[in-house]
């Protein structure tokens, strides 16, 4: 088998080499250039190389312009740049970020300016009400526990059906669990 025929068997991977290689050089070349530059790294043959060229040139996936007999093809830039922001765009994008990050920084200012802190005294009141709290919490659980343990002593029925007969819901039922002491 000759390297014309290996290029032109897998024509796909002739066009994806050569549409890449077009890509990364960023410039035109003639098929002929193109199959010499190729050659020797991929094996492509000449045939191969011009059919994978007009290929991809009828798929509008490059660009071929013809000077005389000869055609050139280029990697087709037009849908990268259309896609690219314009200067009004781009002006209009820097002044919205700018007055963001004016917002950003005046809230940032009135935080740090900010007169509400929460002092020493204020903390240590709460933290403290919340220990007298807890510990009442824990206290009124042990009576009740204590009493609810008498009454089942004497009582015929599961510990589960007395609690759903009067009605007690537990903290476990509900996933409340007491904070740890501080």
């Amino acid at each position: 088998m000759s390297k014309g025929r290996d290029g032109a068997g897998a024509g796909g991977g002739a066009a994806a080499v050569l549409l890449r290689y077009l890509r990364e050089q960023n410039r035109p070349y003639s098929a002929q250039d193109a199959f010499s530059n190729l050659q020797r790294e991929h094996g492509l043959g000449k045939a191969a190389v011009v059919k994978a060229l007009e290929q991809l040139a009828q798929q509008g996936r490059i660009r071929e312009k013809a000077y005389g007999k000869q055609k050139i093809y280029f990697a087709d830039q037009l849908k990268e740049l259309s896609s690219s922001m314009t200067t009004p765009e781009v002006a209009k994008e820097i002044k919205e970020l700018k007055k963001d990050c004016e917002s950003y920084t005046e809230k940032l200012e009135r935080m740090k300016s900010a007169t509400n802190h929460v002092t020493p005294e204020e903390k240590e009141k709460v933290c403290s009400e919340q220990k007298l709290y807890c510990r009442e919490w824990r206290r009124r659980k042990r009576m009740a526990t204590e009493l609810l343990d008498a009454i089942l002593e004497g009582y015929p029925k599961s510990k589960k059906q007395f609690f759903e007969e009067v009605g007690i819901e537990t903290d476990e039922e509900h996933n409340v669990v007491l904070p740890a002491a501080v």
